[in-house]
């Protein structure tokens, strides 16, 4: 059934008489309501939350902050608001931007009439719909991540934790799936397998489950409580819940970002913490999951392609607005290679916060036993390493668990 609800837009541009341009364009089209014009990114942020938008049609360049800037920042406000990027350069880059950013869509200036008022009509549909689909908030009564006795939930929302690195073979989900089960000690826990192909995290835990993601994102609409416990496996020792990759690589196209970003964003309403691992190529998903998380931990090694692939992913990153996101971590430091933590964080500008010893023979057999180190023994130094770094965002997430005023919280050194 096609939809009837009013669309509210704000129009971003610098120049007034291409925001009267759109205007115009749009004012035929019975279901949009022009709420506002905004000259500069600043101005947008301010004007979006004052008046609460579903789409945004945004200029990409303008002079104080870029429209890329801007739709991060509106996203982080007003979190339904849907994105029409403007762009004078129809240039893929700039279009990975964007998307990577949160758009919704990209369109070339000067866009045609039927363009875009088709991609207003869809980017506001997408809106009322995420409205309508936002789950309950939690309260505080909310126990394990269920439902409380009057079946509300947590009044805060979780923190969504991605585990990234652009090298495979770095490590990632042996990093995830110990920090899960040390952010496990603190609140309920989920963990997420987005490395969709050949995801492993059943195997680090050892366990086994005939559901996957792909049960809960074919139902992203229809998210509640109790098919998110039906389709999670739980690590019987720990109590950690997991969500695992689909059984065949195939199926990992049948993941989209959309429903991705509205199961994780879920999962957050139901659990203190939700732990992302995911592969190392920018996929759809993957980009949803760096867009969606409160923290980033980008995994590297002392190894030089995986350093410079850091430093490629930095400079996107800086682009994008993720790199406020980032903890570095370096994982498998080996004190004889003379690519030192200090050296790195020196080249990429990016210090390296948590420095992951190298334990050739406790990974090994943690990964073939499937008995994650920080389960088996918390005295070891690299189990102590994860601790630490569970803790750090433990006492940032402080505030979501007891009040609203945000502790600043600086991280402490690895081993």
């Amino acid at each position: 059934m096609v939809s009837s609800a009013m669309i509210r837009v704000l129009i971003v541009d610098d120049i007034q008489e291409t925001r009267e341009n759109i205007r115009r364009m749009l004012q035929f089209e019975p279901r949009v309501e022009v709420v506002g014009g905004a000259q500069n990114g600043a101005e947008a942020i301010s004007l979006a939350i004052e008046t609460k938008p579903d789409v945004v049609i945004m200029d990409i360049n303008m002079p104080d902050m870029d429209g890329i800037s801007a739709t991060e920042a509106i996203r982080k406000k007003v979190p339904y608001v849907q994105t029409i990027i403007l762009s004078v350069q129809a240039d893929p880059s700039y279009m990975r931007r964007a998307m990577l950013a949160g758009a919704r869509d990209f369109l070339t200036k000067p866009p045609m009439i039927d363009e875009l008022t088709a991609a207003v009509r869809h980017a506001g549909d997408v809106a009322h719909d995420e409205k309508n689909k936002t789950p309950a908030p939690f309260t505080t009564d909310a126990v394990h991540g269920m439902p409380g006795g009057n079946g509300s939930y947590p009044t805060k929302r979780g923190k969504i934790i991605t585990v990234y690195s652009p090298k495979g073979g770095t490590g990632c989900t042996m990093v995830a799936a110990n920090l899960a089960l040390a952010l496990q000690k603190h609140g309920p826990t989920m963990l997420v397998d987005a490395s969709l192909q050949f995801g492993d995290i059943a195997v680090l835990l050892n366990e086994q489950v005939k559901n996957s993601i792909l049960d809960l994102t074919s139902r992203a609409d229809e998210l509640d409580p109790e098919i998110i416990n039906e389709v999670a496996g739980e690590h019987a020792p720990t109590g950690l819940r997991f969500l695992v990759c689909p059984p065949r690589a195939e199926f990992a196209e049948d993941v989209s970002s959309d429903q991705f970003s509205k199961l994780i964003n879920y999962l957050a309403s139901m659990y203190v913490y939700v732990v992302i691992d995911t592969a190392s190529y920018l996929t759809d998903v993957v980009q949803a999951a760096l867009e969606y998380s409160d923290h980033i931990i980008l995994v590297t090694t002392q190894e030089i392609p995986c350093i410079k692939s850091c430093n490629l992913f930095l400079s996107l990153a800086n682009e994008t607005g993720l790199r406020e996101k980032i903890t570095f971590v370096m994982n498998r430091f080996d004190k004889r290679i003379t690519i030192t933590p200090e050296k790195i964080g020196e080249s990429l500008k990016m210090p390296v916060e948590f420095i992951i010893p190298f334990e050739e023979k406790i990974v090994t057999n943690s990964i073939n036993r499937g008995l994650p180190f920080v389960q088996e023994n918390e005295t070891y130094p690299i189990s102590k390493t994860i601790l630490s770094l569970a803790e750090s965002f433990h006492e940032q997430a402080k505030p979501v668990e007891k009040t609203a005023e945000r502790v600043l919280f600086g991280k402490n050194k690895g081993i």
